[in-house]
């Protein structure tokens, strides 16, 4: 504060003016006074000091504490003194010690530094000095005011205290007078209040008298306002009724009010009172001290009638039902919303009102209330029910769920009045939500089934010249993306159910069972479990059903959709469908998702293994009429390779190039290197002429069939009809397994000559030149090659093969 004082003060140097000799003694000896305490403030600086000569400070230009001087003149605060530690050194503590602070500074300073701690501290003091001298310039004109001040308060509270005076006796004068003044008009007041009071009970009886006119004049045109006018007479009248004059009055108003009685039970039961007034003439009678139970059920059966006709009018827009089911049912005229729409509002709505006038009217009497409405909205959720039932097409699902979101909102009221509805009319939205998924899931279906009829016709359909369809990359691409995004499309419909603007979505119901039991279980895992069924019924004996036999491609193709579903799909639609219908932890069980994996793959191996069986089939069967229609006993020399084998070769290629679209290629046995030109044999591959084996002749028959029988104990056996693998060589040494099975029995079942023998030779060669890189494993073809040769060679009635190099040349050159 000093140091803010300094700042705006003139210099400490300047003498003060002198005070003007008019101001009085009480200026003069205020200001004497603050001299007085100045000059005892700076001779008793010299034993004080600033924070910077406490520390040793070299200058007076820093910051310090000018308070320190005035503190130590008006003492510490007590929270001060409380903290400070005793400390005799300290030259700003209450307890400083001069002598210890001497002896302290002589045994610690040099000389240096004690002179220029005398010299801080002589700044310091002449500062504080000029800081008090300044103080005392600025409150100079303070004390002056204040004088002059104090003298003007004395003059004018003289001059207040004579007028207070003057008032508390012209009030007392006041008060006098009005007592005065009161005392005379005491009687007449009382004689005013006395006819007043006898004119208000003139009013009364006058009006009391007008009571019967007025009932009869507003009983016809305004029965309400007869029944307040009769009510505010009424408990008069019978305070009274012992006097003949009020006898009179209310024998006369309680005939009109009997006659009023009566013309409102007979509106009561008129048909075209709608709510309102119905409650009104309820109220009416009820004021007139009519029996309550009459009228409660009167107004029940009014009520009724009124509600009944809601509900006829709502039937009416309901096809009448075919118990037979005959007959075709014709579309509603009005959608489900409009529908709802007029039931709330109409139905809904008048119950309500009707229901609320009821307890209003008759208090907490409930016991007839409730199985009444109980049974009409039984009716109304009969009717709602059948009339969902119409909505048999897909339609609009946000329709629909606009309809059962505005039912359940407007049911509110009424289930407030009837809590046992609440139950059913959940079952019945629950019922909806679930007939609706039920739809879609039956949608899907056919969309699945249209989508194979297209994909059977792109197949089946010519081709120009030229002109080459749709592969099967394609059509599967088309078929799974199809099927993919209408499941996306059907599963964002029934997200509309359990959106966060539907009031239904908080029952307990779409909270759980819906989200698992209805749309996860019923409707995702129903449409993956029924499309592997559907799609291994091709394989699984169409013939049984009457159909025609699926194609192979399509085999093909469907067991690479059930792959690629067990691969990635069904754990893709398994999170998408647990993302927007998150099951809850207690809710009930689900399919987990390794399970579905497994079927698909079970139905994808099965589509595989029927599409093996069917093309080797279909290359067995021309092996085995070629066989079978062939002369092998009068057959000429072979000059070339049979058709057959050139047409065999052909479909296997044909089916290799199929398959090689839709699986990779897979892994094969490692090649020996000279594959394509391996000699073969009329005997077992033991007995192979050149590098293969030593020479032999065999002795006898029963020789060639025991080495024979010999070599198949140590030959690796070949299962003919295995489970094949997802990959292309897989599949396609199946097809030659049963090819060249289906060659071999036809072959034992026939007599051959030497030249027949000889065709079977080349045959064999020729099959084995372009069939062994088809096959997982060239031994697979050999080893029934060998066997082929060796049951030709069994049932051949003159054994002797043609040279192998004869064979080879009829093979290259064909």
């Amino acid at each position: 504060m000093f140091r803010h004082v300094r700042a705006a003060s003139p210099s400490p140097r300047q003498p003060p003016a002198a005070p003007e000799v008019t101001r009085g003694q009480e200026a003069a000896a205020g200001a004497e006074a603050m001299a007085a305490v100045a000059a005892g403030d700076g001779t008793g600086s010299g034993a004080g000091g600033s924070p910077e000569a406490a520390a040793g400070g070299t200058g007076g230009g820093g910051w310090r504490r000018p308070h320190g001087p005035l503190q130590r003149y008006y003492g510490p605060s007590a929270a001060e003194a409380a903290e400070a530690a005793p400390d005799p050194t300290d030259i700003n503590g209450p307890h400083f010690d001069p002598e210890v602070f001497m002896t302290k500074v002589r045994s610690e300073c040099p000389l240096g530094q004690l002179l220029a701690r005398e010299a801080a501290l002589g700044r310091e003091i002449r500062a504080l000095d000029s800081d008090m001298q300044t103080l005392l310039y600025e409150n100079y004109n303070k004390f002056i005011s204040a004088t002059d001040t104090i003298r003007k308060m004395k003059v004018d509270f003289r001059h207040m205290e004579a007028e207070m005076d003057d008032l508390a006796a012209n009030m007392a004068a006041i008060s006098a007078s009005s007592a005065r003044v009161s005392a005379a008009l005491q009687d007449r007041h009382r004689r005013g209040a006395q006819l007043a009071g006898v004119q208000a009970l003139l009013r009364k009886l006058q009006a009391l008298v007008e009571v019967p006119g007025r009932l009869r004049r507003w009983a016809g045109t305004e029965p309400a306002r007869a029944l307040r006018c009769y009510g505010r007479a009424r408990a008069v009248l019978r305070h009274y009724r012992h006097l003949p004059s009020f006898r009179a009055i209310e024998d006369e108003s309680h005939a009109i009010m009997a006659e009023l009685a009566q013309r409102l039970r007979a509106r009561l039961r008129e048909e075209t009172l709608d709510p309102k007034e119905l409650t009104e003439c309820v109220e009416m009678l009820l004021q007139l001290e009519e029996p309550p139970e009459e009228l409660s059920e009167e107004f029940l059966s009014q009520a009724g009638a009124r509600l009944e006709a809601e509900l006829a009018a709502l039937e009416a827009e309901l096809p009448a039902s075919d118990p037979s089911g005959a007959a075709t049912t014709p579309p509603p005229a009005s959608d489900i919303l409009d529908f709802v729409d007029r039931g709330s509002s109409a139905f809904v709505g008048t119950l309500c009102q009707l229901a609320g006038s009821y307890r209003a009217l008759f208090g907490g009497d409930a016991g007839r209330l409730e199985p009444f409405a109980a049974a009409l909205a039984t009716r109304y959720f009969e009717l709602l029910e059948r009339r969902l039932a119409l909505e048999r097409g897909l339609g609009d699902t946000s329709l629909l769920v606009r309809a059962l979101d505005r039912f359940h909102r407007r049911l509110r009221a009424l289930l407030e009045l009837l809590p046992e509805g609440a139950a059913a009319a959940a079952a019945l939205v629950a019922r909806a939500a679930r007939e609706r998924v039920d739809r879609y899931l039956r949608a899907l279906q056919t969309f699945f089934l249209g989508c194979l009829g297209d994909v059977r016709q792109a197949l089946a359909a010519p081709r120009p010249p030229g002109k080459e369809g749709p592969g099967l990359p394609d059509l599967l691409a088309t078929l799974a993306a199809s099927v993919l995004g209408q499941l996306k499309a059907v599963l964002a419909y029934v997200q509309l159910f359990t959106a966060r603007d539907v009031a239904f979505a908080s029952l307990p119901y779409f909270k759980g069972e819906f989200c698992v039991a209805a749309v996860r279980e019923g409707l995702v895992v129903a449409f993956v479990r029924w499309l592997c069924r559907t799609a291994r019924g091709f394989a699984d004996g169409p013939a049984e059903r009457g159909a025609p036999a699926a194609p192979p491609a399509l085999l093909l193709l469907l067991a690479r959709l059930c792959l690629d579903y067990e691969n990635s799909t069904i754990s893709y639609i398994l999170t998408l469908t647990d993302e927007q219908f998150p099951p809850q932890d207690s809710g009930p069980a689900v399919t987990p998702g390794p399970a579905l994996c497994a079927e698909a793959r079970a139905a994808a191996q099965r589509l595989l293994d029927h599409y093996v069986q069917v093309q080797g089939a279909a290359v067995a069967q021309m092996l085995r009429k070629s066989v079978e229609t062939r002369d092998w006993l009068g057959t000429v020399e072979p000059r070339n390779v049979r058709a057959v084998m050139k047409r065999v070769v052909e479909d296997i290629t044909a089916i290799d190039v199929q398959v090689g679209q839709l699986f990779e290629e897979g892994v094969r046995r490692a090649q020996s290197s000279d594959s394509s030109r391996r000699a073969f044999s009329v005997y077992s591959s033991s007995r192979a002429p050149g590098r293969y084996a030593p020479s032999y002749t065999p002795s006898a028959p029963m020789d060639t069939h025991l080495l024979s029988n010999i070599q198949k104990l140590f030959s690796e056996r070949i299962d003919i009809f295995s489970p094949v693998e997802f990959n292309k060589v897989s599949v396609l040494t199946g097809i030659i397994k049963i090819s060249l099975k289906t060659l071999l029995e036809c072959v034992r079942l026939r007599t051959l000559g030497r030249f027949g023998l000889q065709q079977v030779q080349v045959d064999g060669h020729y099959l084995q030149l372009y069939l062994w890189r088809f096959a997982s494993d060239e031994r697979v073809v050999q080893g029934l090659l060998d066997e082929v040769a060796a049951s030709a060679a069994h049932r051949c009635l003159d054994p002797v093969p043609m040279e192998h190099s004869v064979v080879e040349l009829i093979c290259e050159r064909g």
